[in-house]
């Protein structure tokens, strides 16, 4: 009796849910939006964490996911909106629609691509190295995706085939494409590549502790990491997308970037091992290097100890004249001149 009660009260099935959104005051509140943001907030947390751990400064971070962010979500957009053009523009079609980011429609590669371009853009203006932030950044980037495609869930959209598997997903009869009303349950694909993105995450974290990865490769790990998961998961969906020699587009782009990756890879371990020193210089947080009292350009460690004025030398035998041994006050003293010698201005280096 137990046994058919359990059977008959969990649903051989995952079920979707109700309802994506809520009215609050008057405002809708969307299950969407609310995944997407509490994704780029899990995203900045882990890489905030993985950047200051190297010593690099977080307000310094801040300022960089402040235009990172804002661009990858429009570039995220615009891939979409472009990739997919016959959903907003033609006979029937209305082009606002475009504009409706709440109704879902985000391309990941777009806002890799977008969010790069932002973050590149602010570690110039920063002077920090923009490979090194992507690194920090790569698992933070795989966590974020996980809340993003629970947004998928909530709206009911980029599900696989159909299927009769116990983790089969519920699918509303409005939201099934056409071909696809008399099926009742599809294949999760948000849920398989929230939990491959999960892997993804874990093999960054193992793989930098263990390696010590830098100049771009774990960034470069992520992507070859991912694409690989979502070249097999695309393939599942049936979204109305366009194809190219047989393949949706979404796999073709999953397949060139895992071998530009995996290039990138190689050439980056092989011409730059190591990290680089991201502790270097004022957007690092470092003190101010010193200056002479006479100029504002930083002295060097040589210039510190033997041309600052003031500072005993060592010089002995052959490196010192021995007719500079004067007593103090001497002819020799008397000949020494005033003022320093002359410095070198040479600005802080950053590797």
């Amino acid at each position: 009796m137990s046994s058919l009660s359990l059977a008959v009260g969990v649903p051989a099935f995952i079920p979707s849910p109700s309802q994506g959104v809520w009215h609050v005051l008057g405002l809708p509140i969307r299950a969407y939006a609310l995944c997407i943001l509490a994704g780029i907030f899990a995203g900045y947390w882990l890489g905030r964490r993985r950047w200051v751990a190297r010593g690099g400064s977080a307000p310094v971070l801040a300022d960089i996911m402040f235009w990172a962010i804002p661009f990858g979500l429009v570039g995220a957009r615009i891939y979409h909106v472009v990739t997919d053009a016959e959903l907003y523009f033609g006979a029937g079609k209305h082009p606002i629609d475009a504009l409706k980011i709440w109704h879902g429609g985000l391309g990941i590669w777009g806002a890799v691509g977008f969010g790069a371009l932002g973050a590149w853009i602010a570690c110039r203006r920063a002077k920090v190295p923009f490979l090194a932030v992507a690194d920090a950044m790569a698992p933070g980037i795989a966590l974020a995706q996980i809340f993003g495609r629970f947004g998928n869930y909530f709206n009911q959209e980029l599900f696989g085939r159909p299927t009769t598997k116990p983790w089969g997903l519920e699918i509303s009869p409005e939201h099934r494409p056409v071909g696809y009303a008399d099926f009742a349950t599809f294949h999760p694909t948000f849920l398989y590549e929230a939990v491959w993105n999960l892997g993804v995450v874990g093999l960054l974290l193992i793989v930098d502790r263990r390696f010590k990865l830098g100049h771009g490769r774990a960034f470069f790990l992520y992507v070859a990491a991912y694409t690989a998961g979502r070249a097999w998961i695309e393939n599942m969906r049936i979204d109305t997308v366009n194809h190219f020699l047989g393949l949706r587009l979404n796999v073709w782009t999953a397949i060139i970037l895992f071998v530009l990756a995996v290039v990138a890879f190689v050439i980056s371990a092989r011409t730059r091992p190591g990290q680089e020193d991201i502790t270097t210089g004022p957007a690092a947080g470092d003190p101010k290097p010193a200056t002479s009292p006479d100029t504002d350009s930083p002295l060097t460690a040589d210039e510190e100890t033997d041309d600052a004025p003031g500072t005993p030398t060592t010089e002995t035998g052959a490196d010192r004249p021995t007719a500079s041994a004067e007593p103090a006050g001497g002819p020799a003293a008397e000949a020494q001149p005033d003022t320093p010698g002359p410095t070198h201005h040479t600005g802080p280096r950053l590797k």
